[in-house]
């Protein structure tokens, strides 16, 4: 389980560490960071599977995420007694991602390339990667230790051994080194992290590929975009979880039936409801009930990630579906770590009823996101690794 998640120069978040527990959900007014806390996780996730900078590009470049404000906020700021403006930086330009977890943790620290006349200059370079055991990197804890393009890695004895290897300057680790005897530890954490699932905004316009039918195979995980909802649905019920559709389904529309229909163009959703001479496809659904019968694939996966993060997964939804989806949230994180994102108080409210919930609210301070309800020490007692 990951038990805190850092992050340092991204957008509005100019250093912040936030606990998380096995059900953890972030609310807070808008413009508060709710999305660059859900997207400095993907960020993390993004350099297992060798696509970092692509996925900095995505969101306008390196330069466009870096921490917006100063370097510092002396006190004179924060009471409104100065404006708010540079302050003589002392520190290289950085962001850095990290997470504590059982059994092993990790680090990146991304900063600007050495000049040069490539055109691909503004892609970010790796300063700094680590993974190591326990709660905080330190000498006796790091296991795998990446400085630029050098990389070290800690045999069974203790003892350090360099690999020869250079590295890429914008790719991590993960994907440039495996060895199970060697470094096991870059293994299991790239599994770990390629295992993590994302849940945004589900598309259910006309056009949504959910709404279209989907191939019929065995289908454990359901795609980012729905696009095998009715076989995501169908694995659900053929291994002998047919009830928990049946009482999500009962929960949020009391007495209609979900099933699947087979045909030659492949396999589609079909609903049907009370007072009703067929049943609804996909095509016909409204765009709230669409929502929640994907949200119900994510939710019940046969097979379930350690972590599923869900950003506002109350869009669109009727207010009477918001405790049925409650609930089916709270059924989820009894098998995976869960982490939601939302501003909708109903469902927080919900949410937080719930013994395992750990609130994380988050508001700005002088531009920069913070945890509401936290002292210094909890801020503070993160310790990045040198350069």
């Amino acid at each position: 389980m990951i038990h805190r998640i850092a992050i340092a120069g991204y957008r509005s978040i100019r250093s912040l560490t936030v606990r998380l527990g096995e059900l953890t959900v972030v609310t807070g007014p808008n413009g508060s960071g709710k999305t660059n806390l859900y997207r400095s996780l993907r960020l993390i996730a993004s350099a297992a599977n060798g696509n970092l900078n692509q996925s900095l590009a995505e969101e306008g470049g390196f330069e466009s995420v870096l921490w917006a404000g100063p370097e510092t906020i002396p006190n004179e700021m924060k009471r409104g007694e100065v404006p708010v403006q540079g302050t003589l930086r002392r520190k290289p330009i950085a962001l850095k991602l990290a997470f504590s977890a059982d059994p092993m943790s990790y680090c990146i620290d991304l900063g600007r390339p050495v000049p040069s006349n490539s055109m691909f200059d503004g892609d970010p370079e790796i300063k700094r990667e680590c993974i190591w055991t326990g709660p905080t990197p330190d000498a006796r804890s790091l296991c795998v230790d990446r400085k630029g393009a050098n990389l070290r890695c800690r045999s069974g004895k203790g003892k350090w051994q360099d690999i020869d290897l250079h590295l890429s300057r914008g790719t991590s680790l993960m994907t440039e080194y495996a060895d199970p005897f060697a470094a096991p530890e870059i293994i299991v954490m790239k599994e770990q992290l390629r295992g993590w699932r994302f849940y945004d905004t589900f598309r259910c316009d006309s056009h949504a590929p959910a709404r279209l039918p989907s191939p019929q195979t065995f289908t454990p995980v359901m795609a980012n975009d729905g696009s095998n909802l009715a076989a995501a649905l169908q694995t659900i019920r053929e291994i002998g979880d047919s009830h928990i559709v049946e009482q999500a389904i009962e929960e949020a529309f009391p007495g209609s039936q979900l099933y699947v229909q087979s045909g030659e163009s492949g396999m589609q959703v079909v609903l049907t409801q009370p007072g009703m001479l067929r049943g609804l496809t996909a095509r016909e659904l409204s765009d709230g009930t669409l929502r929640y019968l994907l949200l119900l694939a994510a939710l019940f996966s046969p097979r379930p990630p350690e972590l599923l993060v869900l950003n506002e997964p109350e869009t669109s939804l009727h207010p009477d579906l918001i405790g049925p989806l409650a609930n089916m949230i709270c059924r989820a994180a009894e098998r995976s770590q869960v982490i939601v994102v939302s501003h909708n108080q109903h469902l927080v409210a919900q949410l937080e009823r719930d013994d395992i919930c750990v609130p994380v609210r988050l508001n700005k301070a002088t531009g920069e996101t913070i945890v509401e309800g936290t002292d210094l020490l909890s801020q503070h007692g993160w310790k990045w690794p040198a350069r």
